[in-house]
């Protein structure tokens, strides 16, 4: 077959697929209408597995796995976008992993909003000002992000979904590697590059910045200077590339969470998050926990934060394996209640491939 002819064969192939799409998308709309007219949530995180689900096992190839899941987050980006005005808080500015996270999770045709704390994250879902929020609850490397714990015992808001991004860190300049004599990043981060730090760069002075973007903007300013920062943010800032993959740990990934006024429907396969107190007495975390154990439920993570009511007494974050609304979890859940001075189900959600 001659060239011309197999270009004509895309051609018209790709007229189709465009008259496919905007037939979806007029079905999409109409969803949107059904929705609004109910109260219902316009993002529904079960529903998207379930896409993602039907898309994997209806693709026999060649197009890879993560190419048909890549364009249908983005086929997906654009029905929400226009079944509404949807926006998303982000622990900010731009270029930040938190925001490379939101867009991996809501694609690229919805509004996303830079929030400067995770407190604001939380304040503009709260307030409605944003649809859905995105945080980071915590690191493979350097463990858990607190300041998210501590929002979560205060907030009405809900879990809906989690995300897990593998972190690849940059090292970004304007000037070659020999030349740079301080290097700006987060604090975390440069934990999370420690050693290459100490063999490739042993000298350099390690400035800690409240952001990744804020370290790429000093670092374009500031004469022998670098940034670690994300790939993306080469991209956005044009700035260039003197290492990549510099974290010590290749696995390195760090869970979000997005956050709203509601949690998903169940999936089948799901974590659900609870926050409890307990009274301080000898034993009581233990009693609280057993429930779990006796009705054969798996407890994935606990991490505990000080209560701001009383010193030396603490909240206690759980992840478990399976939905409130599951009659096992339901259960256990019921009998958690009767052990603890609070909880709060803070969500269930379709659990994320790590």
């Amino acid at each position: 077959m001659n060239l011309d002819h197999l270009r004509d064969q895309i051609d018209s192939l790709d007229g189709e697929i465009v008259r496919l799409l905007n037939e979806r998308i007029q079905v999409v709309q109409a969803i949107g209408e059904a929705k609004k007219e109910s109260g219902a949530e316009i993002y529904v995180p079960s529903r998207e597995r379930a896409v993602f689900e039907k898309i994997k096992r209806l693709n026999e190839g060649p197009l890879p796995e993560e190419s048909a899941h890549a364009i249908y987050r983005e086929i997906m980006s654009a029905a929400l976008a226009l079944e509404t005005e949807m926006k998303i808080a982000y622990l900010g500015p731009e270029a930040t992993f938190t925001h490379q996270a939101a867009r991996s999770k809501f694609g690229a045709s919805v509004e996303y909003i830079p929030a400067a704390t995770i407190s604001e994250v939380f304040d503009r879902v709260q307030n409605r000002t944003a649809d859905y929020g995105v945080v980071p609850i915590e690191n493979s490397t350097e463990g858990a992000v607190t300041h998210t714990f501590d929002q979560f015992a205060t907030t009405s808001l809900k879990i809906c979904a989690e995300i897990y991004l593998p972190v690849s860190l940059t090292l970004l300049s304007k000037v070659e590697r020999d030349r740079v004599r301080v290097i700006y990043s987060k604090q975390e981060v440069f934990g999370q590059c420690r050693t290459w730090l100490q063999t490739h760069l042993p000298d350099v002075e390690l400035s800690p910045v409240e952001s990744t973007t804020k370290a790429v903007q000093l670092a374009l300013e500031t004469a022998g200077s670098a940034a670690i920062a994300s790939a993306m943010a080469s991209d956005m800032y044009g700035i260039e590339v003197l290492a990549n993959g510099i974290q010590d740990m290749q696995g390195n990934t760090t869970r979000f969470l997005v956050i709203g006024q509601n949690f998903s429907a169940s999936t089948g396969d799901d974590k659900t998050s609870v926050v409890f107190g307990v009274k301080h007495a000898v034993g009581a975390l233990h009693e609280a926990l057993s429930v779990f154990k006796a009705d054969e439920i798996n407890l994935s993570k606990i991490e505990s934060r000080p209560s701001r009511n009383k010193a030396w007494e603490y909240y206690f974050f759980v992840d478990v394996d399976g939905h409130a609304d599951e009659v096992p979890v339901a259960k256990a859940l019921e009998e958690l209640q009767g052990h603890c001075t609070l909880m709060t189900v803070l969500g269930s959600y379709p659990k994320a491939q790590a």
